[in-house]
C-alpha cells in the first residue's frame, strides 16, 4: 500500500486568480485543519460538519497571525476523492497566499504531495481503477470537445466495463480448461477443443477491435498536420483564410507571396489539426523565396496529410505535375480552386490520373465547397466517419491488449495442436493478466510510478 501520512500541496495553477485551493488528505488533514482555521459563527470547537463549506479565517497558531480569509470544506472518508479525510481550504488565488497556507500545513506535520499522489491514492484505496486514473491526465490535456468526452467516458468507466467484459468471456474459457486440468480422466475431448478454439477466436477479434480504435482515439488527442502545398498563386493562402473564417494570411495576385511556413490550428467536429500553409513550389532565383520552397518541401514530408491545391481557372503545369506525382505515395485530398470562374482544369483527367485520391472543387473567395472539403477531409484522417464503441486513448493500454490478443491467439494454436490442457491454460492465464493489468488489478510499482510521475503536484 502506501505510508498512511497525510499529503498537502496547491490544487490550482500559481498565478494571480480568483480562487486558489490548497488541498490536505490523511488521517491528520483534519487536525491540521482544525489548528489553522477559525471559524466565522459557530464557536470554532464544534466539529465540522462533512462536505459542508464553512467561512472563516487561516491563522498561524503560533502567533495568531490572519494570513488569510477563506472557505473550507471537509470531506471525511470514504467519500471523498482519494478515499481519505481531506480537506480543502479555499483561498484568495494569489501565489504568496496559497505558499503561506501550504507551508503552514507542512509545519504542522503535513508532508509535500508528489505529482498524481491524489489521484494514486484514490487507486490504491479503490475509489478509481487505473484506467479511470489515467483518463484524469488527458482531462486535463484534452484540446478539443471531443477529446475533452472520450477522457470523461473513460473517467466514468466506460473502457474499464468492456475490459471487465471481455475478462469475463475469458473466465469462462479458462473454467472449462482448467476443469480438464482438475479432472484429467475425463480429457479435454469432453470439452470440445473446437468449440473453445472459436471462442478464443472470437474473443481475440474482439480485441482486436479495440485495439483498431486506439488511431482514433490517438488522432482526437493529438491532432494531424495538414500541409497545404502547390504552385504559386493557386489559393493555398485563400484556402487557409476560408477554413480559418478570418483574413490569416496577406493574399495577393503576385506570385509568390508567401515565404515563410504559417502555422493555424482548426477543429473539425472534436477532430485537431494543425494547417500549414507553405509557399509555393516552383524553380525560383530569389533567394528568400528559395528559402521558404525549401521549407515547403520539408513540411510535405513531414505532414500527415497533404492538401494540393490546383488552380481551376488553368490547365496542369510542370510543378502540378511534380507534386500529383508526390500526392500519390502520400495520404492527399486535392482541391480544385476557383470554381467561381471559368473552367480551363480537365478535371475528368486529373480524377483519371489521381485515382483513389479524393478531390472536390472549391472556390475560396465564394466558399463554394467548403463544407465538403471539411466533411472529406474529417473522413480523410479517420479513415472513417463511423466511431468504434469504445475508444483507447492510451499507449499503455494498446500494448496491454496487444499482449492479451498474441496470448490468446497462442492458446488457439495450442488447443488446436492437442496439447496437454495445461500448457493452454498458461497461454489464458497470460491473457488474463494482460487485460487485469489495464484496471491495475495486476501490475507493478514501477508502472503505477511511470503513469503518476505525468500528473501534476496537487492533482
Amino acid at each position: 500500500m502506501y505510508a498512511e501520512d497525510t499529503i498537502a500541496a496547491i490544487a490550482t495553477p500559481l498565478g494571480e486568480g480568483g480562487i486558489g485551493i490548497v488541498r490536505l488528505s490523511g488521517p491528520d488533514a483534519e487536525g491540521i485543519a482544525k489548528r489553522i482555521f477559525h471559524c466565522r459563527g459557530p464557536s470554532n470547537e464544534r466539529k465540522l460538519k462533512s462536505h459542508m463549506l464553512y467561512h472563516g479565517t487561516i491563522r498561524d497558531p503560533r502567533n495568531g497571525v490572519i494570513l488569510d480569509e477563506v472557505l473550507l470544506t471537509v470531506m471525511r472518508a470514504p467519500r471523498s476523492y482519494t478515499g481519505e479525510d481531506v480537506v480543502e481550504v479555499h483561498c484568495h488565488g494569489g501565489a504568496l497566499i496559497c505558499r503561506r497556507i501550504l507551508g503552514l500545513t507542512l509545519s504542522l506535520g503535513a508532508r509535500h504531495a508528489g505529482p498524481g499522489e491524489f489521484t494514486k491514492r484514490a487507486f490504491l484505496n479503490g475509489r478509481i481503477d487505473l484506467a479511470q486514473a489515467e483518463a484524469v491526465i488527458d482531462l486535463i490535456r484534452a484540446r478539443t470537445e471531443r477529446g475533452l468526452e472520450l477522457a470523461l467516458n473513460q473517467a466514468r468507466g466506460e473502457l474499464s466495463k468492456w475490459v471487465e467484459i471481455l475478462r469475463q468471456e475469458l473466465l469462462e474459457i479458462l473454467v472449462q480448461v482448467e476443469a480438464a486440468i482438475d479432472f484429467p480422466e475425463e480429457e479435454i475431448e469432453l470439452l470440445q477443443r473446437r468449440e473453445l478454439v472459436r471462442k478464443i477466436e472470437r474473443l481475440g477479434e474482439e480485441i482486436a477491435l479495440l485495439i483498431d480504435s486506439y488511431r482514433w482515439g490517438q488522432l482526437f488527442r493529438e491532432g494531424l498536420h495538414v500541409c497545404i502545398c502547390g504552385r504559386p498563386n493557386v489559393g493555398k493562402s485563400s484556402l487557409l483564410n476560408a477554413l480559418l473564417g478570418e483574413a490569416r494570411v496577406i493574399v495577393t495576385a503576385i506570385p509568390g507571396t508567401t515565404r515563410d511556413v504559417i502555422e493555424e490550428s482548426i477543429t473539425l467536429d472534436g477532430l485537431p489539426l494543425t494547417l500549414w500553409d507553405t509557399a509555393g513550389i516552383r524553380q525560383t532565383e530569389d533567394e528568400l523565396e528559395k528559402i521558404g520552397v525549401g521549407l515547403s518541401r520539408q513540411r510535405l514530408e513531414s505532414a500527415d496529410i497533404l492538401m494540393l491545391v490546383l488552380d481551376g481557372a488553368e490547365g496542369l503545369r510542370d510543378e502540378d505535375a511534380e507534386l500529383i506525382s508526390l500526392a500519390r505515395k502520400r495520404k492527399t485530398l486535392l482541391v480544385i480552386n476557383k470554381r467561381d470562374l471559368p473552367l480551363a482544369l480537365d478535371i475528368d483527367a486529373v480524377r483519371a490520373d489521381t485515382a483513389g485520391i479524393p478531390l472536390v472543387e472549391v472556390s475560396c473567395k465564394e466558399g463554394i465547397g467548403l463544407p465538403e472539403l471539411k466533411t472529406t477531409l474529417r473522413k480523410l484522417a479517420l479513415g472513417t466517419n463511423s466511431e468504434p464503441p469504445v475508444v483507447i486513448t492510451n499507449e499503455r493500454h494498446r500494448a496491454a491488449l496487444v499482449k492479451g490478443r498474441e496470448a490468446l491467439a497462442q492458446a488457439g494454436r495450442t488447443l488446436g495442436s492437442g496439447a496437454p490442457a495445461d500448457i493452454v491454460s498458461l497461454d489464458l492465464q497470460e491473457a488474463r493478466g494482460a487485460l487485469e493489468e489495464i484496471v491495475g488489478t495486476v501490475g507493478s510499482e514501477d508502472i503505477l510510478e511511470r503513469i503518476f510521475s505525468q500528473f501534476c503536484i496537487g492533482k
